[in-house]
């Protein structure tokens, strides 16, 4: 059965692997044996060096993937440093807080670029590598914001909604091909994003009073679910969105 779960030999593109969920999605899949590339604007010398400890290698590439042309570009890049693309988590993402009567163009279009074109630009161009090879696993990061509506986060929301129905749309396609397409739904996790809620005790006590495991998820709590999902233990589920949400969409 370990066998089933091992990533020996695979490489894994994980996009903002800098800190937080990335990194520990990161870590997650090293430990099982992939090799990592990772892609973002951020500097990454902690997670290599956490990486390589664990006796895998990591290769770095600074890369705005907001930008025009920037997901082939990566992925060009990434498959001649790397030989290879077997597993792609599309981490990446930002958020912006205010209400929706006040919230800018600047910022809505900020959101939509990075947390869904991106993703769409790099699962396209991944995708067609993992075709040529008759292989490969797509992971996206949803939210619990898939499936609900938030507040003062409009942007942030319509990019998860819109995630959500992208990996179930790419599965549908692309499932006969050798690939899995599906998604993590983190819950509300100890990371940057959530620094500004946690701030507010009110708020933050609120929230924490409504999961039913009484606290908040880590990046630790991910490894287990994206090694799953990038392993060959998955290879029946396909379009799936896994909640890692210590039970919040059931309360």
């Amino acid at each position: 059965m370990n066998s089933s779960f091992s990533l020996k030999g695979k490489v894994a593109l994980v996009t903002g692997a800098s800190r937080g969920l990335g990194q520990g999605m990161v870590l997650g899949l090293a430990e099982a044996g992939a090799d990592i590339i990772g892609a973002g604007i951020s500097e990454m010398s902690e997670t290599k060096q956490k990486v390589e400890a664990l006796g895998q290698k990591f290769y770095e590439i600074q890369v705005d993937l907001s930008e025009d042309g920037a997901a082939s570009a990566l992925v060009e890049k990434a498959v001649k440093e790397a030989g290879r693309i077997d597993i792609l988590v599309n981490n990446a993402g930002i958020i912006r807080r205010e209400n929706a009567a006040d919230f800018s163009d600047d910022d809505w279009k900020a959101v939509i670029d990075v947390n869904l074109n991106s993703v769409f630009k790099l699962s396209r161009e991944i995708g067609k590598h993992m075709i040529e090879n008759g292989s490969g696993k797509i992971i996206n990061i949803a939210s619990m914001l898939s499936f609900q509506g938030g507040l003062r986060v409009p942007s942030y929301t319509a990019s998860k909604h819109a995630v959500a129905g992208l990996t179930k749309s790419l599965a549908n396609e692309w499932s006969s091909k050798g690939l899995n397409v599906n998604a993590i739904a983190p819950g509300y996790m100890v990371t940057d994003n959530t620094e500004q809620i946690r701030t507010n005790k009110v708020r933050y006590d609120y929230i924490t009073s409504r999961i039913p495991q009484g606290e908040w998820g880590t990046p630790e709590d991910l490894k287990g679910p994206v090694v799953f999902l990038a392993s060959d233990a998955s290879n029946y589920v396909n379009g799936h969105i896994l909640c890692v949400d210590g039970g919040w969409m059931s309360s």
